[in-house]
């Protein structure tokens, strides 16, 4: 092959001119590109929500590139019209393969702008329970609290129940406990008062709640409740029941299990099969 006919025939002026334009729209569009969205970050670094923050910022990336495509295209003789037309047929063949697409972007605009979570908060949805990391148009990404990466389509943050565990800077520790029946009330309710005030992590204001719920099948149900803060829920709880079960423990109060009876027919003597022995005797 003879190079230099080859440099002739190929590499014309026109062409030649054509690249050396791409290159320097590349040049200074790709640096121009990264600007903006460095400048739009700092613009609106906290003036919106982290998830607000972000879609903005990729929306003005995404059209800053666009943009640049578009100019490249142009130098290379693609008209805008053909572009935009070709673009009209294709969008209506991906249409149809993608209204779930369609659908979590829109789910997505709504949990922005409804904000039930930020990024940072501990959520519970479709039975993950994690940090939120982001919210982007399609979907929600987050990390569980065994370090787990989990990314729920946005579609199913508006349909699933959602459940923000750290919303509110206080937050309530329930712990249901089981009383027998021979056990004076007052007196158990003396016991959970005493242990919520020695509870350091536990807050004065509101009071602790504490309510006989119902008489169950082996003893009679409560409910304990002690307000404290939101990053100390699960130390708080842990260090409740422990107090708990020494303070039954010490003032020797019971807790039932559940017994079950069995015949063997109408003159025979019931059998009583214990699930469990009592925690004191």
């Amino acid at each position: 092959m003879n190079i230099g006919k080859f440099f002739g025939d190929y590499i014309t002026p026109e062409r030649l001119n054509v690249m050396i334009r791409v290159i320097v729209t590349l040049g200074i569009g790709i640096p121009v590109v990264i600007l903006v969205k460095k400048l739009i970050q700092r613009i609106l670094h906290n003036k919106l929500s982290p998830q607000s923050e972000q879609l903005v910022v990729r929306f003005v990336y995404y059209l800053a590139v666009l943009i640049l495509v578009v100019n490249v295209l142009n130098e290379f003789g693609f008209k805008l019209s053909a572009l935009l037309g070709a673009a009209g047929v294709l969008g209506i063949a991906v249409g149809f393969a993608s209204q779930t697409s369609v659908s979590n972007i829109i789910s997505g605009i709504f949990l922005i702008s409804e904000k039930p979570f930020v990024v940072g908060d501990l959520i519970e949805v479709d039975g993950f329970s994690g940090v939120v990391q982001s919210v982007d148009l399609l979907s929600l990404k987050m990390k569980t609290t065994d370090n787990r990466y989990v990314r729920v389509p946005n579609e199913t943050m508006i349909k699933t129940q959602v459940v923000n565990l750290t919303r509110f800077p206080t937050r309530r520790a329930n712990i249901g406990l089981k009383i027998a029946y021979k056990e004076d009330l007052n007196k158990i309710r003396k016991i959970l008062a005493d242990v919520a005030e020695s509870e350091p992590l536990a807050l004065k204001d509101p009071k602790p709640l504490i309510i006989a719920d119902k008489f169950d099948d082996s003893g009679i149900a409560m409910l304990f409740g002690v307000w404290g803060k939101t990053e100390n829920f699960a130390e708080l709880k842990t260090s409740l029941m422990a107090r708990i079960q020494e303070s039954f423990a010490k003032n020797n109060v019971e807790i039932p299990f559940p017994h079950i009876s069995l015949y063997a027919g109408e003159d025979s003597k019931p059998i009583k099969i214990i699930n469990e022995g009592s925690a004191n005797k």
